[in-house]
């Protein structure tokens, strides 16, 4: 993950940091005075991180399956994903089947970026062809709140 952090916002130069690995860091002048000059731009580096394969769970019940997965709907780690998963879960979760909990846990944790899966969910962005099934239709349609409802805070646990 290479993120730059601008130290200054004046018109003078602006001091740009790479973060990220050593051999890839650059730090570069940026002066928007003169665009020709080729010390004077910043280079953007494109995240190469590895994929992270999906943990594989052994003779989990459906109880612990549940449990597990009304958890990470509620702890994503970004307000606007724990809002729209907790009450999603909270309305469906007890009527899925094995298969389709399966579906749901894959969808909720196979993405690496939960901005991706909040901008697919409102429809910001378009779904993937691999996220693209039954289960997330549903979740779309959740999030389009058609009844209204207060969704400002989680739903109680019991």
């Amino acid at each position: 993950m290479f993120k730059s952090l601008i130290l200054s916002a004046s018109t003078y130069p602006v001091r740009i940091l790479s973060l990220g690995s050593p051999q890839l860091a650059s730090n570069r002048w940026f002066s928007s005075g003169n665009n020709n000059d080729k010390d004077n731009y910043v280079e953007s580096c494109e995240s190469t991180e590895p994929p992270i394969p999906m943990y594989q769970r052994f003779n989990e019940s459906i109880e612990v399956k549940r449990a597990r997965l009304l958890y990470q709907s509620r702890k994503r780690g970004m307000l606007e994903n724990d809002l729209i998963l907790s009450t999603f879960a909270h309305r469906y979760l007890n009527t899925f089947d094995a298969q389709q909990l399966d579906v749901y846990d894959s969808l909720i944790n196979g993405p690496s970026n939960d901005w991706d899966l909040f901008y697919w969910v409102v429809g910001k962005k378009e779904t993937p062809p691999a996220f693209e099934n039954p289960i997330m239709d549903l979740l779309k349609e959740h999030a389009k709140n058609h009844a209204r409802e207060n969704r400002t805070r989680q739903p109680p646990l019991y």
